[in-house]
């Protein structure tokens, strides 16, 4: 039976063949362009380093190294064995796919330390402090894979192929890796929402740029569910059903392709979101109309962008 349902995976994976061919092959070369644009402008041509821009960097080359794994990391869902391709292509892939998770909730907690609590964030943000903390999470993020990677191996397997065989309880990391972030970054951004709405606009420069603002943090918040959330849905209800049949299997496993694919997307939209951020910011600093105002839009571009 295992025989027979591997089979007819790998006749749907086959059948869908070009559509993903297509379709990561649009991805690389969108996600390579703005990510290496972004990086690019980001390392070499803004004047000061922010915290934002070193959490920005960051992110930036985990999306990068995701893009460059993905056709690795499809190629060895052809194999039903962990080869050393599987592992460490998938391994690679894991680790960017959290870390973009982890950079974009810290780039949320410091939005909402800077807003929410301006004084006492003063003494806990600085370049260095987040260099320190995408430290702390490369480490984390790396480590758990690691762990994963040693309790997969014991149960059968590492790699998604293999894993699908069997009751993953490793898939846990996924989920926990998730969750928590989300929780961390819907709180910060409805705090930053609420904040920002009951900021007292001086005057209608400062009125538009409270309101482009607030736009920043709902599009990053909407970009982050929407590409993330249904794979993770998925893994729940296939966490907690352990579905043993052929047919089951096979949904589930079709499912988790096909909202992989949607969150591999979020390389492309997090440059898109982020360029668009830094441009509207740009634009509403140079429109002040006098010194409070442009003061109070300094404050909103250090913050946000």
């Amino acid at each position: 039976m295992n025989t027979s349902c591997n089979s007819t995976l790998q006749a749907w994976l086959t059948l869908e063949n070009p559509v993903a061919k297509a379709y990561t092959g649009s991805l690389l070369v969108l996600g390579l362009l703005l990510n290496g644009l972004a990086l690019w402008v980001l390392c070499c041509r803004l004047p000061q380093w922010t915290e934002t821009r070193v959490y920005m960097t960051n992110l930036a080359a985990a999306d990068l190294c995701l893009l460059c794994s993905l056709p690795f990391m499809l190629y060895s869902l052809k194999g039903q064995e962990d080869t050393l391709l599987c592992q460490l292509s998938q391994a690679i892939y894991l680790v960017n796919r959290y870390m973009s998770i982890s950079l974009v909730t810290a780039i949320a907690v410091d939005r909402y330390l800077a807003v929410r609590h301006a004084l006492r964030a003063r003494g806990l943000r600085s370049p260095r402090q987040a260099a320190a903390v995408c430290a702390v999470l490369w480490a984390l993020v790396t480590s758990s894979l690691v762990l994963r990677w040693v309790l997969g191996m014991q149960d059968g397997g590492f790699c998604f192929s293999s894993s699908s065989k069997r009751p993953n309880n490793t898939m846990l990391f996924s989920l926990l890796g998730f969750y928590l972030p989300l929780a961390l970054l819907v709180y910060c951004s409805l705090q930053v929402l609420l904040s920002l709405a009951r900021r007292p606009a001086a005057d209608p420069a400062q009125a538009e740029a409270t309101r482009k603002a607030s736009r920043v943090v709902w599009a990053n918040l909407v970009v982050f569910v929407v590409c993330f959330l249904p794979l993770h849905l998925v893994l729940t209800v296939s966490f907690s059903m352990v579905p043993h049949s052929c047919a089951w299997r096979l949904r589930f496993r079709c499912l988790i392709y096909l909202t992989s694919r949607l969150s591999d997307a979020n390389c492309c939209l997090d440059a898109i979101c982020y360029y668009y951020m830094a441009k509207e910011f740009q634009e509403v600093c140079k429109a002040g109309l006098t010194a409070k105002a442009h003061k109070s839009q300094d404050s909103l571009c250090v913050t946000l962008t």
